[in-house]
């Protein structure tokens, strides 16, 4: 099997697990807001996290238990708050995509922070990409920068799936009990990858 090939298919397999990130991502697509920097923000933050461990800095993590307890209680406590509102949304029922339409969007400015949050404040993303991708890398030697390139492409290729794909949706989510649905759905989730990480 081709690193190229090999890295497409394990970031793909890893990241297709529907997951804060992916949460959020779709959200964003359902309400067509800020679609393609969200994509594009998490796609490159991806890549850099697959360089950073194909690089080698897999090794050097997984010997700091300090940074990896920092990453894990920081992750952690964010997936709790941000569930919480989720669990408070659905609690509303208020959310459809005719009713966001109406309510004044999310800016630009405040969408990155929050993608940025969910991206660089979750643990999981750490340990798929710098240390299990990074070390999985280690069987192609020589071929670091074709595994990279496949592991980076499978991320790119889904996060705009993802995202522009959710469009295919709307018709459900015009309802406010689908909202209502997924608010429940992504708190669970993000309580559940939470509570695991304490």
């Amino acid at each position: 099997m081709s690193a190229l090939f090999a890295g497409f298919l394990l970031s793909l397999s890893l990241i297709l697990a529907i997951g804060s990130q992916n949460a959020f991502i779709l959200r964003q697509g359902l309400k067509a807001e800020h679609v393609f920097w969200v994509c594009l923000i998490c796609a490159i933050s991806d890549a850099t996290l697959i360089g950073i461990g194909v690089a080698g800095f897999s090794v050097v993590l997984s010997q700091s238990g300090f940074w990896l307890a920092t990453i894990r209680y920081a992750g952690a406590a964010f997936l709790f708050f941000y569930g919480l509102m989720n669990f408070i949304s659905a609690l509303k029922g208020q959310s459809s995509l005719n009713a966001s339409q109406i309510n004044t969007p999310s800016s630009l400015k405040k969408t990155i922070l929050i993608c940025l949050a969910f991206t660089w404040l979750n643990p999981h993303v750490y340990l798929d990409t710098l240390l299990l991708i990074g070390s999985v890398s280690t069987r192609y030697p020589g071929k670091g920068l074709n595994f990279f390139l496949g592991a980076s492409l499978a991320s790119l290729l889904f996060f705009f799936s993802l995202g522009y794909g959710a469009r295919l949706l709307q018709p459900l989510f015009k309802r406010a009990r689908a909202w209502q649905i997924l608010d429940i759905g992504t708190g669970m989730i993000m309580w559940s990858i939470a509570l695991s990480l304490i």
